[in-house]
């Protein structure tokens, strides 16, 4: 079965594209967008990251810019590149050939059958097609996000990173009706990473097991740095969440996104009481967090053996 991976490709992306490549489903392409860092970087990382993995799906460039607003990145914490390393770093690769996202998302919902779609961070090049060719955008099957906050964001007290960085595109895919699967921060940090994780991939001993070790150790780092024994792994949940959906309990919700206020712009707001709201996405409650640990890592382990 063919899926559509959309990224801003983070260590924590590639991770994710590492569990769902490692799955039965098989990859029809993956599109770009802005998020971790500036699209340029973001460009720059997906190329290093197929040139080290020996991806052959298309990667495709998406949105560079939020709806309205300002571009904002997670640079603070990941860093320039967006992804933080120990050592190694991602090799230099030609770069990715011009290639519009928006067109190739078109052109794979006008196929049959059904069409999946695995979100790991903002949603503009989502909303980009509700916006101009809703009779494709409803064609969508299922879209898992890793995004928004039950409880609580992390980029601000309010609002996660994902929700934060265009929450204007959250309110487009809700207001167009998508089938939104929301895996939020508080489903994340139950799956965590710790510093000695990232030892069975070190030692897998093949030709890639000192790069991915050394981004995965500074990935922890950040969790780490800041006095927490571990770090919680955002994306590799979601994509546990759309190849193991068995392991994660979902339950339907009203979502909606606050568009306004400098403390609560970003915000998700989840209603799930059904006597007070009309639900019109799921969320994810609940997780094997064990389970998910162990197809992380054994991703992370089996990519590390090549």
């Amino acid at each position: 079965m063919g899926v559509w991976i959309d990224t801003d490709m983070g260590f924590d992306d590639i991770a994710a594209i590492l569990v769902v490549g490692q799955s039965e489903l098989e990859i029809d392409g993956v599109s770009l967008i802005f998020g971790n860092t500036p699209l340029p970087q973001v460009r720059i990382n997906a190329a290093g990251a197929a040139r080290a993995f020996g991806w052959t799906f298309p990667i495709h460039t998406g949105r560079a810019m939020p709806v309205l607003g300002k571009l904002e990145t997670a640079q603070a914490i990941l860093g320039e590149t967006g992804i933080p390393t120990i050592g190694r770093s991602l090799p230099q690769a030609a770069t990715l050939a011009e290639s519009d996202a928006f067109a190739a998302l078109c052109r794979w919902l006008e196929r049959k059958g059904q069409h999946r779609i695995l979100a790991l961070g903002p949603l503009t090049n989502i909303a980009a097609v509700a916006l101009a060719r809703p009779d494709l955008a409803a064609r969508i099957t299922e879209l898992v996000w890793m995004g928004g906050g039950v409880t609580s964001g992390n980029h601000t007290a309010s609002a996660e990173f994902n929700a934060l960085a265009d929450p204007e595109a959250l309110s487009i895919v809700m207001a167009h009706g998508l089938p939104l699967h929301m895996v939020d921060l508080d489903l994340c940090r139950k799956v965590l990473a710790r510093p000695e994780d990232a030892e069975p991939v070190r030692n897998a001993g093949g030709a890639n097991a000192e790069l991915i070790a050394d981004m995965f150790s500074g990935y922890i780092r950040i969790g780490t740095s800041r006095g927490r024994p571990a770090m919680a792994i955002y994306d590799p949940s979601a994509a546990v969440a759309f190849v193991a959906p068995d392991i994660v309990s979902f339950r339907p919700a009203r979502i909606d996104v606050e568009l306004h206020g400098s403390l609560t712009r970003g915000r998700t707001v989840v209603e799930t009481r059904a006597t007070h709201a009309s639900f019109n996405a799921q969320f994810a409650a609940d997780i094997d967090a064990d389970m998910a640990r162990v197809i992380i890592l054994a991703a992370l382990v089996n990519e590390a053996r090549k």
